[in-house]
């Protein structure tokens, strides 16, 4: 999704817009996520920009887009691009840290007595 969204539109409640635009972009994101995956990934990871105009967009996370379109809201922006690209990755498990485990025997140790 490359898209420019305006926010003011005659004859519309810019509040309700932006209420509009977000669950446009949030249901983007879920029909990305039910295509199936390519063998060898087990995530859709998504690179997302975000700014005033496609020039100045800045790559940003995703949950924190509808963030920056309440900051624009607000301070009174006319228009704002999003771009959000839906990308297969691979999602490592991460080490256990040993420090950890002793960690929990230590407090399974005060249930005892």
């Amino acid at each position: 999704m490359k898209k420019t969204f305006k926010l003011h539109v005659e004859g519309k409640n810019s509040d309700r817009l932006l209420e509009a635009i977000k669950h446009e972009v949030r249901k983007y994101v879920k029909r990305e996520k039910r295509k199936t995956l390519p063998q060898g990934a087990n995530y859709w990871a998504f690179d997302c920009k975000f700014g005033a105009t496609v020039e100045v967009a800045e790559p940003l996370h995703l949950g924190e887009i509808t963030k920056q379109m309440d900051v624009v809201s607000k301070a009174g922006g006319d228009s704002f691009y999003v771009e959000i690209l839906a990308r297969p990755a691979v999602r490592t498990p991460r080490e256990r840290a040993e420090s950890s485990e002793d960690e929990l025997d230590s407090d399974d140790d005060m249930f005892d007595e």
